[in-house]
């Protein structure tokens, strides 16, 4: 490869590093907020799904949610 080449590739992969290094410290106060949740008395893993949910399109999430119902009702669960 010429060296403009190994040059740029070089930067890209600082750069996938870099954002990866910032992913993983995204992680870590992600999980410092839901412990934070936990020691507030919410139940983290409500909390979770909740955010599940709320990421979810509204048609997508009321499908999935009747599809659910639907399951829950053949197999007599409340």
């Amino acid at each position: 490869m010429p060296e403009a080449a190994d040059d740029r590739l070089r930067l890209l992969i600082e750069r996938i590093e870099r954002l990866e290094e910032e992913k993983k410290g995204i992680g870590d106060d992600i999980k410092d907020v839901y412990a934070e949740a936990k020691a507030t008395g919410y139940d983290a893993k409500i909390v979770r799904e909740i955010v599940r949910l709320r990421k979810m399109k509204p048609d997508d999430r009321r499908e999935m949610e009747a599809i659910l119902e639907t399951y829950k009702n053949a197999l007599g669960i409340d």
